[in-house]
């Protein structure tokens, strides 16, 4: 018995991108980073663009591809933690929706 886990996956990192609403939090979340750079003052909005692309960018490459493991308590004894989020996300599978959502997203940013 697992006391305190509240999800029925056995890992939630594998279907977090699928969620209900989390491409519309992601869109608007790089778009507030965007309204933010913009308030500051001195910079230019070719700067700003430049500031929103390469922030977006490193927490992408940091958050996705460096940071191993998962959050949550998980009953895979282990298995998920010398994986990226990358590499648990879908399963591991290739060239679903969400993976070729986060591909896309920095080039049409």
């Amino acid at each position: 018995m697992n006391v305190g886990v509240a999800h029925s996956e056995v890992n939630p990192n594998t279907r977090v991108m699928n969620s209900r609403g989390i491409w519309l939090a992601y869109i608007i979340l790089v778009g507030l980073l965007h309204v933010v750079l913009l308030s500051i003052p001195f910079f230019s909005i070719p700067v700003v663009w430049t500031l929103t692309n390469v922030i977006h960018n490193l927490a992408m490459y940091v958050f996705l591809h460096t940071v191993k493991g998962t959050p949550f308590e998980t009953p895979d004894q282990g298995k998920a933690r010398l994986l990226t989020h990358w590499e648990q996300m879908d399963y591991g599978l290739q060239f679903t929706s969400s993976r070729k959502f986060l591909s896309i997203s920095p080039i049409v940013l």
